[in-house]
């Protein structure tokens, strides 16, 4: 299981101020807040990115939600097991937190979903292999969930705003 904050920031550079704390959280240390959703087990390239399907009419293997490694710099990953092996127990390419920006493409489609569609695409989503633990009393969660992530999109793009993803595993 991991966790996923889903957030809007205004370039990457805003997006990337203090990687290592979470975006959901005001935290004391002059960090300001996120507008953002804090999800589990949505990640961005498949259960994310099949939800992205489900509103566009697609097929449920299309990648429509492209990403970016922004965090850590993909540049300095470790090349091997043994480079991994090497690192510091507490670095970042070990496990996270990482940050992903999200396609305009992608944003785009999760911001055009029909409202009055959601509760009925929520149904099928929940049958995908991800979220197959999940039980007819869960489907309350994925709606909101999917509320939330379709608003968080719509405003991105009011603003001219990408969207972003901090994970922790």
């Amino acid at each position: 299981m991991g966790f996923y904050e889903y957030y809007r920031a205004a370039d990457r550079e805003a997006a990337l101020v203090r990687p290592e704390a979470s975006r959901v959280i005001d935290e004391p240390y002059g960090v300001a807040g996120f507008d953002a959703v804090e999800t589990k087990w949505i990640d961005p390239w498949g259960t994310l990115n099949k939800l992205v399907a489900l509103i566009s009419d697609e097929d449920l293997s299309t990648e429509l939600v492209g990403v970016v490694t922004l965090y850590p710099p993909p540049e300095g990953a470790p090349q091997s097991e043994e480079e991994l092996d090497v690192l510091p127990e507490d670095s970042p390419y070990r496990e996270g937190p990482g940050i992903q920006e999200l396609s305009v493409n992608g944003r785009d489609l999760l911001a055009g979903a029909d409202d009055a569609r959601l509760p009925a695409l929520m149904e099928r989503w929940a049958q995908i292999e991800e979220l197959s633990s999940f039980t007819w009393a869960d489907m309350e969660y994925l709606l909101s969930v999917a509320e939330d992530l379709v608003g968080l999109s719509r405003r991105a793009k009011e603003q001219g705003q990408l969207l972003y993803c901090w994970m922790c595993l």
